[in-house]
């Protein structure tokens, strides 16, 4: 079984709830509110905790957690040839590669 604890959780304020919301981004549609930060990351991660036993009891697919996924460090960007030369002319203007240059500008 996944281990739950390792889905990525993030709390933020919601000002439309006057309340701190907890999200899931492995479990989207999963979230809850309470009036401390802490309460509703505690909160959701129970929450997370009961769905994925229940999935595991019925046979389904868990989501893989995204801390424990392998990332090779490639990922294709389409973009339109315009924008493409343009990035290579302002890679070239700095003396790096296209590579570089775009994966600088991400960061």
């Amino acid at each position: 079984m996944v281990n739950y604890k390792h889905y990525t959780y993030r709390v933020t304020w919601s000002p439309d709830d006057q309340q701190y919301v907890a999200l899931c981004a492995e479990f989207p549609s999963l979230s809850f509110l309470a009036n401390k930060q802490d309460e509703a990351l505690r909160g959701l991660i129970d929450l997370v905790g009961d769905v994925v036993k229940d999935m595991d009891a019925n046979g389904e697919t868990l989501p893989e957690p995204i801390a424990d996924r392998k990332y090779s460090g490639k990922f294709v960007l389409r973009t339109t040839p315009e924008r493409h030369r343009h990035l290579a002319i302002e890679a070239a203007e700095q003396g790096v590669s296209l590579n570089r240059y775009v994966s600088s500008k991400l960061g």
